[in-house]
């Protein structure tokens, strides 16, 4: 977010002002609730990396498939053609 590398002394002051007329005592307890979720959002992100990396590790420790060398043709599929027309009378 690129606004929030703009943020100074003076906003800081402001936000603390509205945070403390909004909340009043329960600000310390709003706070820690809201601590509590940015952890655990951290941790479902880190678990999340974790799981990618494991399986982008896993695709490439598996062996490749041998190349087939059959030469046989395959036949065409069947053509899908409809058994009856609904224009029919």
């Amino acid at each position: 977010m690129p606004f929030l590398g703009n943020i100074g002394w003076p906003e800081m002051v402001v936000f603390g002002v509205i945070a403390l007329l909004l909340f009043g005592k329960r600000l310390p307890e709003v706070m820690r609730s809201m601590g509590q979720g940015v952890t655990e959002f951290k941790k479902g992100l880190k678990g999340i990396d974790t799981d990618v990396n494991d399986s982008v590790r896993r695709a490439g420790e598996q062996p490749s498939r041998p190349a087939t060398t059959s030469t046989a043709s395959v036949p065409p599929p069947p053509s899908m053609e409809p058994v009856g027309s609904k224009y029919e009378g």
